[in-house]
């Protein structure tokens, strides 16, 4: 077993949240168990998820979205006392990473879709530019077909079949991600000349944009593109404390 202090000074000291301008608490949200045994992962803080974590005797839940965000009621209602009973009763910490997760640039949702499209490297892109939340990918060579950037960004997925305007260069050399509802990011790539943009959640205005100015954009889900970087704290957390690990789907289709 290891001391949840423990875990979280790994993790803030691999995140450094206080380095990103959030909207949410990063790192403990929920207190529970002072020493963890297992932990569950998992993309979003939801009923589900906690259900199914307690049924595994989970000492910690380590999620990309949490409970509490700036816009969110401040007063409990029902729904969240449901969600913090299941933590309580069962005695289950509850920490979360939000921009810090999106934004590293090895261990990160945007880095490691990076690794799964078959980038040769990456460098930080969009956001602050203290803090960068996403990265730009240059593929090998002379890159890859339009076409073929899509085939690789539904097998990395896991199967979904993503949103695509095809508008770009037909050789895609350099594709900027940002994962989640980061559809805005897209003027990002527009101005550092990259070849097409991956995102999670497309806005209405993504269309246009992408015929209008030229650019390939893809959107491969919200819940999709961020699978990626929670899974890997928890095996990071197994190799370095010796904790039982289990990654939790709950899937989502936007």
């Amino acid at each position: 077993m290891t001391s949840i202090d423990t875990i979280l000074a790994e993790l803030d000291g691999l995140l450094r949240p206080a380095d990103f301008r959030d909207y949410c608490p990063n790192g403990l949200q929920v207190p529970g168990a002072e020493e963890v045994a297992t932990v569950v992962t998992g993309v979003s803080a939801h009923l589900e998820l906690f259900e199914r974590a307690a049924e595994l005797g989970a000492d910690l839940v380590l999620v990309h979205h949490g409970l509490f965000w700036n816009n969110a009621p401040r007063a409990l209602d029902r729904v969240a006392v449901r969600r913090l009973r299941v933590l309580l009763e069962h005695d289950i910490a509850l920490v979360a990473y939000h921009l810090p997760l999106d934004g590293h640039q090895e261990h990160g949702n945007n880095a490691l879709l990076a690794a799964a499209l078959g980038a040769e490297s990456w460098v930080p892109f969009a956001g602050d530019p203290r803090a960068p939340i996403g990265v730009a990918a240059t593929f090998p060579g002379d890159g890859i077909a339009r076409e073929e950037l899509v085939a690789r960004v539904q097998e990395a997925t896991e199967g979904r079949a993503p949103l695509a305007f095809l508008d770009g260069p037909a050789t895609v050399r350099r594709v900027g991600i940002v994962s989640g509802a980061a559809s805005d990011h897209v003027h990002d790539a527009l101005a550092e000349g990259l070849d097409a943009f991956i995102t999670g959640e497309p806005a209405e205005r993504a269309m246009a944009i992408a015929r209008d100015y030229g650019i390939t954009f893809l959107a491969a889900g919200h819940h999709a593109t961020e699978r990626f970087g929670v899974r890997r704290l928890g095996e990071l957390l197994a190799e370095r404390f010796g904790v039982a690990h289990t990654f939790i789907d709950v899937p989502n289709p936007i």
